[in-house]
């Protein structure tokens, strides 16, 4: 190990102890007990009036707290030391006269970590000061590496988010997407692409799992599904793309990832849709007419099966209809009493309310945000409006 890491090692094993009581004789005695602990750095505060303040200056690793002071109730102060962010989260020991189970009940009611008679046997005391510094160092690092991942997922949800092409307004057509990364980041990814000769290119991808490596093959694979390294024939046959997708990506050469997905070909002068589906929830289609119609994914999800062949489906869409490609993240939703929003859920309020709103996307959206109780979704959230006009 380096000088510089060991320095730092040192540092981080090191117990900063601040006292709070307004007795000088147990100040000295803890103070006696502490220098027989090389390790431990203690430090005394007589005035409770002024232990916040001492804390937030010193950032200790442990706080010995007297709970009978003259001009404050130490109990109030423990609320006071977890009120405040600088001391919200240190380990808080009660010291107390005597044993009572209401008071030391109210302690922990409060946040306190622990609670002792003083003054206990010098090798226990240490033994715990030891105990509760570790396990908040511990802390600060696990929430220091937290929020560097949190980082990470952030700016890898913002470039999949700068991946995802632009909406098409066009007097035949309008095409449109909802990418909601979910904390943790999924696998979610969808686009459009024209190839020329009236024929648009859809596509949605869900890999399984979170976090950047899901995410990062997502983007993999929707490379495969554009015209870079291949002919715009190759992108033509929605089950040859699906077939080769498969053989492609399989999952004992992803870390044992696989994905759903749907590929398919809007033909816009005859809005002819030719598809294929791999383990995808099934697709929507909104008739002008008030008709529903699913387009069931019927092959099997990419990279389980090698050399599983794909077959397409072919549908007629009309002037005034919505196509909707969308991912399980807005179906699976979890609900405050621990069950989920099924599928049949999700369709029955689809049919009845979602798709006869003004803006379908916005109003299921809203609806299942408003299930879960908290905007944030458990995983990644996409939708596709395909309208033709």
């Amino acid at each position: 190990m380096s000088e510089h890491a060991t320095a730092l090692a040192d540092e981080n094993a090191r117990v900063v102890v601040l006292l709070v009581d307004d007795q000088a004789i147990i100040g000295e005695a803890m103070r006696r007990i502490c220098a027989t602990a090389p390790d431990i750095d203690y430090h005394f505060c007589q005035d409770p009036t002024k232990a916040l303040a001492t804390a937030r200056e010193l950032s200790p690793t442990v706080i010995l707290q007297d709970l009978v002071m003259p001009g404050i109730d130490g109990l109030d102060l423990v609320l006071e030391y977890r009120k405040d962010e600088a001391t919200r989260l240190v380990p808080l020991i009660v010291l107390s006269s005597k044993e009572e189970a209401v008071t030391k009940a109210e302690a922990f009611a409060r946040g306190a970590n622990d609670y002792l008679v003083k003054l206990p046997d010098p090798i226990e005391i240490i033994a715990r000061l030891r105990y509760h510094s570790r396990g908040y160092r511990a802390l600060l690092e696990r929430n220091a590496a937290y929020r560097q991942i949190k980082e990470e997922l952030d700016l890898a949800g913002e470039y999949v988010r700068s991946l995802l092409p632009e909406a098409i307004e066009a007097s035949d057509i309008s095409v449109r997407g909802e990418f909601i990364p979910s904390a943790q980041l999924g696998g979610d990814f969808f686009g459009w692409h024209d190839l020329g000769d009236g024929n648009l290119a859809l596509y949605i991808i869900d890999v399984c799992g979170h976090g950047v490596g899901p995410a990062l093959l997502s983007v993999s694979a929707s490379r495969a599904l554009t015209a870079a390294g291949h002919s715009v024939e190759s992108l033509l046959s929605p089950s040859a793309v699906m077939t080769r997708l498969n053989a492609a990506f399989p999952m004992d050469s992803n870390r044992g990832m696989y994905f759903t997905g749907w590929y398919g070909i809007l033909h816009r002068p005859s809005r002819r849709l030719t598809f294929a589906g791999a383990g995808h929830p099934p697709m929507i289609i909104a008739r002008a007419s008030g008709e529903w119609v699913e387009l069931d994914s019927q092959g099997t999800p990419v990279g389980i099966v090698p050399e599983f062949e794909y077959e397409e489906s072919t549908v007629t869409l009309e002037a005034g209809d919505r196509l909707y490609l969308y991912s399980d993240g807005i179906v699976e939703i979890p609900l405050p009493d621990g069950s989920v929003w099924s599928h049949s859920e999700f369709r029955a309020f689809a049919q009845t309310d979602a798709l006869r709103s003004a803006d379908p996307v916005a109003r299921m959206l809203s609806y299942t945000r408003g299930l879960q109780g908290f905007e944030q979704y458990t995983d990644d959230v996409s939708i596709v409006e395909v309208a033709l006009r």
